[in-house]
């Protein structure tokens, strides 16, 4: 009987490589099958069980119903198994599901999940197993997108562990690593623990490979790392802000966006940012054609930047004579609050050059700015203040705001205060 089912699961597995025949699988019932098989005695059952679970978890439905059927508990206990190849299925799967659901993660956490994947990387015989090593760091990413995750984890001293692996030189390792730091490094004391234990530096050397996702990784973490005045010391002195800006050329859109997020705190807490930004020939006119961009997330990070951009005169002088008022002003009805946060800043900061003020309102930018107020993000109301506020120096934009109802918008917020 077990050769049977073994057979059987197996069958499944390899069936499983199709999504056609994954969403079969699921309408027949699987779910609940791959549920019970998992509690069975039989080591050789249990394995093609997960790797059936694990090739299954990349689809959304799955994901659900993998937690709805009270696995997460079963994969955690599994990363403590003698078996590589269970441990490697399980951390898989985790990574998997924890990349879509926030139960899920929370679930990893509440069964003990974090501590038996920190031990898989801490474990100096698993880094020669690079998938299991890909499996576990990767699960480790997603799972550090809860808060509470991290905080488990810094209690487990992981970022520690985590810098030691980017010497690792499995790309798909690295890209989980640093995808890991990132989600680390929005708390300020792991910003720090990056750089005392010496992560700057091979983080800002990854900059020079060519692999997208390990890209959007890497200038996400460095990013998040500027918000650290130390930190960003280091990432100047390293020349991380010239390799950030260079990627604004990359093919991918991703690694656009991400790079272009990165350079805001990098120019905010640059030494001398002015001059900097000034020493990137072309750089300038690169990040402002960027807002001819068909993707919306790279307006809105290009926005971000061209915001931080626009604190230094002579840096502003500059992107104006390269139509940076023009841009943004065909920006205006986009309806994404993302992008409207960023534009409405990036508008606000540009208006203190020459007529740039004027021209905002002569290219029909102020009354579509005024329909911002309306919407719910409490963000996207304090920068489209600021930018009505330093457009309303113009006396003709006076007149378009207030035909366009703003002094009610205004008396309605200061009344809600």
């Amino acid at each position: 009987m077990v050769y049977v089912v073994r057979g059987s699961i197996k069958a499944l597995w390899s069936l499983s490589q199709c999504r056609k025949n994954k969403e079969a699988m699921r309408k027949a019932g699987v779910v609940k099958i791959l549920a019970r098989l998992l509690r069975c005695a039989h080591e050789d059952i249990i394995a093609p069980t997960l790797g059936t679970i694990q090739q299954c978890a990349t689809e959304k439905n799955y994901q659900l119903a993998i937690q709805t059927e009270g696995m997460i508990c079963d994969l955690v206990k599994f990363l403590s198994s003698s078996n590589e190849e269970i441990k490697k299925y399980c951390a898989s799967a985790i990574f998997k599901c924890a990349a879509a659901d926030e139960v899920t993660r929370s679930l990893v956490r509440e069964h003990g999940g974090l501590d038996p994947l920190v031990s898989i990387i801490k474990n100096e015989k698993n880094r020669q197993n690079k998938p299991l090593l890909a499996a576990a760091t990767g699960a480790i990413w997603k799972s550090a997108m809860n808060q509470e995750n991290v905080r488990r984890l810094d209690e487990l001293k992981t970022v520690n562990v985590l810098i030691h692996l980017l010497e690792d030189e499995d790309e798909e390792v690295l890209t989980n690593v640093v995808g890991a730091l990132g989600e680390c490094a929005k708390v300020s004391s792991n910003r720090d623990a990056i750089k005392r234990y010496n992560g700057i530096q091979p983080l800002v050397n990854l900059l020079n490979l060519t692999n997208p996702e390990l890209l959007e990784n890497v200038t996400k973490v460095l990013g998040e790392c500027a918000n650290d005045i130390a930190c960003m010391e280091e990432i100047q002195a390293l020349d991380g802000v010239r390799l950030i800006w260079s990627l604004l050329k990359n093919s991918s859109q991703k690694v656009q966006a991400n790079a272009a997020l990165a350079l805001s705190p990098c120019i905010q807490n640059a030494q001398e940012s002015g001059e900097l930004v000034r020493s990137f020939v072309g750089g300038l006119e690169l990040i402002v054609s960027l807002l001819k961009s068909d993707d919306t997330q790279v307006l809105a990070c290009v926005c971000a930047a061209i915001s931080k951009v626009a604190t230094d005169r002579e840096n502003l002088a500059v992107i104006s004579d390269h139509g940076v008022v023009g841009l943004l002003a065909q920006l205006v009805d986009k309806e994404e609050d993302e992008l409207r946060e960023h534009l409405s800043s990036a508008i606000a900061n540009c208006c203190e050059w020459g007529s740039n003020c004027r021209d905002f309102g002569r290219l029909g930018a102020v009354a579509p700015l005024v329909s911002y107020m309306a919407t719910g993000n409490k963000r996207v109301h304090r920068t489209t203040a600021l930018a009505l506020c330093k457009l309303s120096a113009d006396p003709f934009n006076c007149i378009t705001l207030h035909q366009s109802g703003v002094v009610p918008v205004s008396n309605t917020f200061l009344l809600n205060r």
